[in-house]
């Protein structure tokens, strides 16, 4: 094999006893691996990281079918290509079987007219999809092509898998870098271990580079140290895309870490994925404000208006500063006594508004300044709160059909004790 092919590509396992990882969805006796051994397969969807073996195992089943196999780019592969690879697998002389494996790398790429080609093939069984993506087919796969597909998540690979590649490709001499005497340190391993993050590519990448460009000693040996391999992968490849999965992933975990009573060291873990992936400081600044709102409410108000101006502060320092204004914010969310009374009780709120019936403003409450309102007794009757003691005048408040109707129930949390001890004072027995 070439060696101007990188070593990734050349590695690649041809067989399933040679492929590493994914042991939930190839392990012997597991469905998938079943299905290949035995040439019954149907179409099914690869889902997960880069360098997690899909494009591997699609190439293995082209190796070990018995049907013609068929590979597409979904960047490069229009609808006439499409069409041409199902006229040529139902044309009897040149495909008797029937079927072929058509295997479409990046299917997530493919537009609606394409999805829309493959389906009526699919379904009839003309054409066996192996469809390959980074992104959630859910999100991008036309769900009538979904349903006629089993879908088979890739996990990041662990680093048990990782050490075997490297080793592999150590000492391999027809594809991998066997021909060169390498002396590697296990510390030189597992930071590329640690920093390729489950994924095969890269760390197969770093250790390519390093014995291509680290110098010969006078025996001719290659040693690969701490310093070369951090040389050789300087930068961990965070698997994080803005509009996908982890995405929405990283930032769930973000939130709920806040919501947690005293959870500062996960919300800091969170918000350093966030800062590093690239995330704006605005979307993580408005993360924090909802979790002010909605965890924290009336426990500690202060964390709102610190929330807010966080959100101020970054749209006018931007990174790297930012990071401190977002560490403090998300910290006096994650530390603040939590309540989400205020979001209970303004849901609560609008499901009557939105499904009860709620009646007219009592006459008292209406507006009494507008030309004609005095006449319709708009007003009359009104109490005035500040005429009272503590500030409250006991009248009706609510329409007559949702009267006696509670909607804020405070906890017995932070400031909000306080709230609930004068309420409950108020409402005695109704509290």
């Amino acid at each position: 094999m070439s060696q101007n092919i990188p070593l990734a590509a050349r590695m690649r396992a041809t067989t399933l006893e040679q492929f590493v990882g994914q042991k939930d969805i190839v392990g012997k006796g597991k469905l998938l691996y079943r299905a290949i051994k035995a040439d019954r397969l149907s179409s099914m969807i690869f889902y997960g990281p880069p360098g997690t073996g899909k494009t591997t195992l699609a190439k293995i089943i082209a190796n070990e079918t018995k049907y013609p196999f068929k590979q597409l780019n979904a960047v490069t592969a229009g609808v006439k290509d499409i069409r041409e690879v199902t006229a040529e697998s139902q044309n009897y002389f040149l495909n008797p079987k029937g079927k072929t494996i058509l295997f479409f790398d990046e299917i997530h790429r493919l537009n609606k007219s394409q999805q829309d080609v493959l389906l009526p093939y699919v379904e009839n069984g003309d054409i066996i999809l192996i469809g390959a993506t980074t992104e959630n087919p859910y999100f991008e796969v036309n769900k009538a092509l979904l349903s006629r597909t089993t879908l088979f998540k890739f996990e990041p690979l662990d680093d048990g898998d990782i050490k075997e590649l490297i080793c592999r490709a150590l000492k391999d001499r027809e594809k991998g870098l066997g021909n060169y005497s390498v002396n590697i340190s296990e510390d030189a391993i597992n930071h590329i271990v640690m920093m390729s993050d489950g994924d095969a590519r890269i760390a197969l990448n770093a250790i390519e580079i390093a014995v291509l460009t680290t110098d010969k000693d006078h025996e001719g040996n290659i040693t690969i140290d701490l310093d070369v391999a951090q040389e050789c992968i300087q930068q961990k490849a965070l698997k994080y895309d803005k509009d996908g999965d982890n995405h929405y992933d990283v930032a769930s975990a973000f939130i709920k870490s806040m919501r947690n009573y005293m959870e500062p060291d996960a919300v800091l873990h969170w918000l350093a994925r966030l800062i590093e992936s690239g995330e704006s400081p605005e979307f993580i600044a408005r993360r924090i404000i909802i979790a002010a709102a909605e965890d924290v409410g009336l426990a500690n108000p202060a964390a709102l208006q610190v929330a807010v101006a966080a959100a101020q502060a970054v749209h006018i320092i931007g990174w790297p500063e930012s990071r401190i204004i977002l560490a403090e914010a998300a910290l006096m969310v994650a530390c603040s006594p939590k309540s989400n009374s205020a979001y209970m009780g303004i849901e609560k709120a609008l499901k009557d508004v939105r499904t009860k019936k709620i009646g007219q403003v009592p006459t008292n409450l209406r507006d009494a300044h507008y030309k004609g309102a005095a006449e319709m007794g708009h007003g009359i009757g009104y109490k005035y709160s500040h005429d009272y003691p503590s500030g409250r005048a006991v009248q009706q408040y609510m329409p007559d059909e949702l009267e006696g109707a509670r909607y804020y129930y405070p906890k017995n949390s932070g400031i909000e004790a306080n709230i609930k001890k004068r309420l409950d004072e108020i409402l005695g027995d109704k509290a």
